[in-house]
């Protein structure tokens, strides 16, 4: 099967400041991914190069096997909903509605109609006279009635209340069990989308820090809590993402899949374990402390 976007060794810099280096992946079709990483870490750059607002300075990008630049095939396929979308002043939803229409190949009106009633929007208010959790409300019903092959939200629910991201949630996740397309969230919202995401990929300094399945980062790391002369013990040989001592305590973050011969006898010693969110791992592994092996210090 035929990637919906490529990326090998692309680059895009700004004199001697590398936004993007040599990051390669792939984006395949009919999956949800989560494109994560910190303020200023590249993701917004790559988002505008696979929409072509943005010329990579080297490498190769191809998006539904084409260079997407000046390519309609290719562009007339893809929606790109950005955190600030801009709309004409005059316009109000529904000129929106009607723009969108004429943009996207698959659009559906119906569906639109029916986001319309359910994010409570009127339809011929002016988008300038929205607050912002209402125009984010706008972003998130283009992006989902178009129907587009490549639909991207950067950051789309600035604003929004609890009630309307879960409603956003809900139904990105059944119309795209009934209309398959590839799906990119970028979101800081991790922990509230994790449960969303097939894959991930998290930039970190403009490059790619993790490219790995969903279900296998939920199971990649975990804590381990203790007695700090036994989880010292425990962590000779493993790569500790960080340590938090408390007294004569120490809790520990270990990257790794806990064995169960390893759990049976740190629990021996009065061990504890526990989980690590999709969340606290991400922060954990970008904020440049993660120590290589204990056995190393």
């Amino acid at each position: 099967m035929n990637p919906i976007a490529e990326l090998k060794q692309v680059t895009k810099a700004y004199g001697n400041f590398k936004a993007v280096n040599e990051v390669s992946f792939v984006l395949e079709p009919d999956k949800i991914y989560g494109l994560l990483g910190r303020n200023g870490a590249g993701k917004t750059t790559i988002m505008h190069m696979l929409t072509a607002q943005l010329f990579a300075t080297s490498g190769e990008l191809t998006v539904f096997g084409e260079a997407p630049y000046e390519n309609n095939r290719v562009l007339s396929q893809i929606c790109f909903i950005k955190e600030s979308q801009k709309y004409p002043d005059n316009y109000s939803l529904l000129d929106v509605l009607e723009l969108s229409a004429s943009l996207f190949p698959n659009w559906d009106r119906t569906y639109a109609n029916t986001l319309v009633q359910d994010f409570q929007l009127p339809l011929k208010r002016k988008i300038k006279k929205m607050s912002r959790g209402m125009h984010s409300s706008v972003g998130i019903i283009v992006g989902l009635a178009s129907r587009a092959p490549l639909t991207i939200f950067d950051e789309p629910y600035l604003g929004l209340d609890a009630v309307a991201r879960n409603l956003f949630y809900g139904h990105l996740l059944e119309d795209y069990a009934e209309h398959p397309r590839t799906v990119v969230l970028s979101s800081h919202l991790i922990d509230e989308v994790s449960q969303l995401l097939e894959h991930v990929i998290v930039i970190d300094k403009g490059t790619i820090l993790i490219n790995e399945d969903a279900e296998l980062l939920r199971g990649r790391a975990f804590t381990v809590a203790g007695s700090a002369a036994e989880v010292e013990s425990f962590l000779i040989g493993k790569t500790v993402i960080s340590r938090d001592p408390f007294g004569a305590l120490l809790s520990a973050t270990v990257d790794g899949t806990l064995r169960a011969e390893d759990r049976k006898q740190a629990m021996a010693k009065g061990l504890e374990f526990g989980s690590v969110s999709l969340q606290q791992l991400i922060i954990h592994l970008t904020n440049g402390k993660t120590e290589r092996k204990a056995a190393d210090l």
